[in-house]
């Protein structure tokens, strides 16, 4: 197997092979990660349902104590009847209403007289001395029932103050607290989701939690937050006492965010890395190739050189021998050409120094060379179109210009098997030049338009396919010009065309 021949193909397999590897990696990956999207999806809901039974658990506790308020309240109320019994003087039942009075452990009283001035206490932790009289805070405090007015004599009026019992406070206390750590653990979950308590209308935000206080102060961010919260999840509805109903909004966490792009991420990085790698190799394989190309050129120059002059030395034997002229001068013709060659093989690797050179005059010493040297039924035309009426002139290093226009017409010669028209065409704009090479041979398939290029492709028994490889590598690399097929077609021919830049360093 020619593995050279064949490496597009075999490019084409680890690109599939490497392409499975990448689509099975993903899908393992995607599959771990909607585990645990799928975990983090139940952690979720189950902080939902806690955050409603925890919401019912308070309701039902508020339940409670407002059945116990109840309660409390009609004991204030019987102990105030109790006052009011006493102080009318009503006999009858007299020693249950004492023993109501006597047994009140737990609802605070207060006795004054009309001046406010305090003549008694009970189930208060209050120094009378210190705090004569019932006014400010502590009056506030005891006036949230009426006062008893206790008659004893026509001109003397005491009046009873009371509010709820100890106990009634502590719950109250209790009942306010758990209110206030129910909303605190919604805000602050150990789920991580991000979320906004609401009130009725779902407009105004009364708490917040795992969300920057910088962006939720944002109102237009803010909104489209709670816009997004409730497309995403339904809110929790939520009546807490003494405030109502509200409006519990939350949405993904972060992580399940973040876990929803992970395998594209994965993948990027993949993609990454695959292309780093490739660049990398293909960058190396490419130096590699140049000084293989570089070593082989210098070495073949060198080879060149011996035979070349030993030629050169028969030549001069010849002449001094009398022979004829005519041939000897066309021998003479092609040694130099042979030194040419020699020449060119020699700068592969260097840095070709480039000159100013009129391109249309050499194409027309080029074709002028080759027409005395191929097939009379092979017919040759230049035309050279300057834009402004003057000769066209491009940077150039001549013996490897001349090198990549004989190549491109012996290749032409031969597609068209020696019979056939081969026009070469120049024009100019105000930054390139433009040469056309076309011929009437049996043309390239549309699919080998770049593969020809490549160093060993050939459709000749003999070919060794580095022609077009250094034709391309000539204008790309050392002139930073294009080479490429223009167009073809099968049976009827083929135009390849080069572009050079007008404006290059030059080397002195």
């Amino acid at each position: 197997m020619n593995f050279y021949n064949n490496q597009n193909r075999l490019k084409f397999l680890l690109s599939i092979i490497g392409l499975a590897i990448v689509l099975v990696s993903l899908w393992y990956t995607n599959v771990l990660v909607n585990e645990v999207r799928v975990s983090e999806r139940n952690n979720m809901e189950l902080w939902a349902q806690t955050v409603v039974r925890k919401a019912q658990l308070v309701a039902s506790t508020d339940s409670l104590f407002q059945k116990l308020k109840i309660e409390e309240r009609k004991r204030a109320e019987l102990l105030a009847r109790a006052y009011q019994k006493i102080a009318k003087g009503d006999e009858k039942d007299l020693t249950f209403y004492l023993d109501i009075i006597s047994d009140n452990t737990s609802i605070p009283v207060i006795q004054t007289n009309g001046k406010r001035k305090i003549l008694g206490l009970g189930n208060i932790d209050i120094n009378s001395d210190s705090i004569p009289y019932l006014r400010g805070a502590l009056y506030r405090e005891f006036t949230q029932y009426k006062p008893i007015v206790l008659e004893y004599l026509e001109d003397d009026k005491i009046y009873l103050y009371y509010k709820n019992s100890i106990s009634y406070s502590k719950i109250q206390d209790i009942v306010d607290e758990l209110n206030k750590s129910f909303l605190e653990e919604i805000v602050l979950n150990s789920a991580s989701v991000p979320v906004i308590v609401t009130d009725s209308n779902k407009k105004l935000i009364i708490d917040f939690g795992n969300i920057p206080e910088k962006e939720i102060r944002d109102s237009i961010f803010a909104q489209d937050l709670m816009q997004e919260m409730q497309e995403d999840n339904m809110p929790i509805e939520i009546s807490l006492p003494q405030s109502g109903r509200q409006y519990i909004l939350y949405r993904n966490s972060p992580l399940q965010d973040q876990l929803r792009y992970f395998p594209l991420i994965v993948f990027l990085a993949i993609g990454i890395f695959l292309g780093l790698a490739y660049l990398i190799f293909s960058l190396s394989r490419r130096a590699e190739q140049n000084q293989v190309w570089a070593g082989l050129a210098k070495e073949t120059a060198h080879q060149l050189g011996t035979p070349i002059s030993s030629m050169i030395a028969w030549v001069d034997i010849l002449r001094m021998q009398g022979s004829d002229s005519d041939s000897i001068d066309e021998l003479e013709k092609d040694i130099n050409r042979l030194e040419t060659i020699t020449n060119r093989f020699s700068k592969i690797g260097s840095i070709p120094k480039l000159n100013l050179t009129d391109v249309g005059m050499i194409v027309q010493e080029i074709v002028e060379y080759l027409r005395a040297r191929t097939s009379k039924k092979v017919h040759y035309k230049v035309n050279v179109d300057p834009e402004n009426g003057h000769s066209i002139v491009v940077p150039l290093n001549e013996d490897l210009f001349v090198w990549v226009i004989e190549n491109l017409c012996k290749n032409a010669v031969d597609a068209m098997q020696g019979v056939g028209d081969i026009s070469i065409e120049i024009t100019e704009d105000s930054k390139k030049v433009y040469i056309e090479i076309e011929d009437t041979g049996k043309g390239i398939a549309r699919d080998k338009f770049r593969s020809i290029f490549k160093p060993g492709y050939t459709t000749k028994k003999r070919g060794w396919g580095l022609g077009l490889s250094l034709a391309d590598r000539i204008i790309t690399h050392y002139h930073k010009g294009r080479i490429f097929v223009k167009s073809s077609a099968i049976d009827k021919g083929t135009v390849f065309a080069i572009e050079l830049k007008k404006s290059l360093f030059l080397q002195p």
